[in-house]
C-alpha cells in the first residue's frame, strides 16, 4: 500500500529544475540514496524534466509531480511518465481520478478531518502542508488517530540537518526542497548538499 515509500525517507523536491539539468540532477540524488523525486508544477517545463529523470533514471526511482491542483493535470503527468502526484490540499475528486489512472496520490492535509477525507478518498499516505506551522506534535498527534496504514509525509520547512525530529514523531518519510537542491544550484552545490544523506 505504501511500499513506494522510499528507504532513506526522503522526498527530493526539485522546484525550478530546468530540463537541461534534469538528467544530472536526478543521477546525483539517485546515487546519494534517493528513490523518489518531485517536480512542482508551478514552474517552467516541469513536465519535461518528469520526463527526463523517468528516462534517465532506474526503473526503482519513482518520479513525479507537485503542486498538482487538478484532473487535467494528473493526465499531463501521467502522459509525461509520472507516477506520482502530490497536492497542496485535499481534492477528493483528484485522490479518486489519480487512483483510478493507477497513479500514488499524495494529497496535503493539514487537519484530522482533511486527513479523514483524503483517507476515505482512498488516499494513505498524507503530505503534512505546510508542516513547521504546526510542529512535530501535530504529526504525534495525528499518528494517533489516524489508521495505522496511513502513512504522514512532513513537507515544508524540513531540511537535511532536521529531519529526524520530524521522523522521530511519527512521519514516515520529509519532502526536503531548498536543501537539496534550489534553482540555480550547479552540480558540485547538489553533491555538496546531499553529502548529509549519505
Amino acid at each position: 500500500m505504501n511500499s513506494w515509500l522510499p528507504d532513506n525517507q526522503i522526498i527530493a523536491i526539485l522546484r525550478g529544475l530546468p530540463p537541461e539539468d534534469a538528467a544530472n540532477v536526478g543521477k546525483a540524488l539517485y546515487q546519494s540514496g534517493t528513490r523518489v523525486m518531485e517536480v512542482p508544477l508551478n514552474r517552467p517545463q516541469a513536465l519535461s524534466c518528469i520526463t527526463i529523470l523517468r528516462e534517465n533514471l532506474p526503473s526503482d526511482c519513482i518520479v513525479g509531480a507537485g503542486t498538482v491542483i487538478n484532473i487535467t493535470q494528473v493526465e499531463q503527468v501521467k502522459n509525461a511518465g509520472g507516477q506520482l502526484i502530490v497536492s497542496p490540499n485535499c481534492d477528493s475528486d483528484l485522490i479518486d481520478y489519480t487512483l483510478e489512472l493507477g497513479l500514488i496520490s499524495l494529497p496535503g492535509i493539514a487537519t484530522a478531518s482533511e486527513a479523514f477525507q483524503a483517507y476515505h478518498a482512498g488516499a494513505t499516505t498524507l503530505k503534512v502542508f505546510p508542516a513547521a506551522s504546526y510542529g512535530t506534535d501535530h504529526i504525534k498527534a495525528l499518528t494517533s488517530v489516524l489508521p495505522p496504514e496511513c502513512a504522514l509525509i512532513a513537507v515544508g520547512g524540513v531540511s537535511i540537518e532536521n529531519r529526524h525530529q520530524w521522523l522521530s514523531a511519527g512521519a514516515r518519510a520529509v519532502g526536503i526542497g531548498s536543501h537539496l537542491y534550489q534553482q540555480g544550484d550547479n552540480l558540485s552545490q547538489i553533491q555538496q548538499k546531499i553529502k548529509g544523506l549519505v
